[in-house]
């Protein structure tokens, strides 16, 4: 008896059902294990990152509570206390802690008369890569000064042209020593510049920016003057 078209249909798609099944089968027997090991994997993947995140937030916590505890060792006067705790931090993964502990070290020699101790540490940590920029520069403005008398001009130009600049956070304290630099190196109309260029940023502290305007005006310069008309062409 020959079937009827809905008969056919329905054999075709029982075949159909049964090729999948088949398939599916096949699949999951070759692949299955894999599947199985790419989802632990990933869940793995996202569980040690959790576990990561937390751990990084914890330890940060603790070097913060450390940092406060040697400042309040430093504080109360007990500076052999502060000792450990920052050469603990200066050995840390963190650069923000450990550059704090660093500088502060550098502040106890210097508080300690150890200039020279002080200005290697400071030139330690302008010179060291692994830490961010800003601590390299503040770094390196602040082992300059404390060798400021010591170093030939050229190398204080040297060391600071780069800082020396309008915009830059440390412009009045790299600008005056370049300044100064340039004066001992018999190039004053550089150095009357550069007084005017301070005298005339107000991002420049008021001490530095009071001191320009007079040096400014020894050297022939008048910054008050310049910064009047430089601000009537501006409207």
């Amino acid at each position: 008896m020959a079937l009827r078209p809905i008969d056919n249909e329905t054999f075709y798609r029982e075949v159909d059902e049964e090729l999948r099944r088949d398939q599916l089968k096949t699949y999951w027997e070759r692949f299955g294990k894999l599947a199985i090991a790419g989802v632990v994997l990933i869940l793995a993947a996202i569980g040690g990152a959790i576990w990561w995140h937390n751990h990084q937030q914890v330890v940060a916590g603790e070097r913060g509570t450390e940092l406060v505890a040697a400042f309040d060792d430093i504080a109360g006067g007990n500076k052999a206390a502060a000792g450990p705790k920052l050469d603990a931090l200066a050995k840390s993964g963190s650069d923000g802690y450990r550059a704090a502990a660093l500088l502060t070290k550098a502040d106890l020699a210097i508080e300690a008369g150890n200039i020279d101790a002080a200005a290697a540490q400071m030139q330690a940590i302008a010179d060291d890569k692994d830490l961010a920029q800003p601590y390299r520069d503040l770094a390196t403005v602040r082992a300059t000064a404390l060798r400021f008398d010591k170093l030939p001009p050229q190398a204080v130009v040297d060391r600071l042209k780069p800082l020396a600049a309008p915009g830059n956070p440390w412009f009045g304290s790299a600008g005056e020593m370049v300044a100064i630099a340039y004066l001992r190196l018999n190039r004053p109309q550089e150095a009357a510049k550069l007084y005017a260029a301070m005298a005339r940023d107000k991002q420049v502290p008021d001490s530095i920016r009071t001191r320009s305007v007079q040096m400014a005006g020894s050297l022939g310069v008048d910054a008050v003057q310049q910064g009047a008309g430089a601000g009537q062409e501006g409207r």
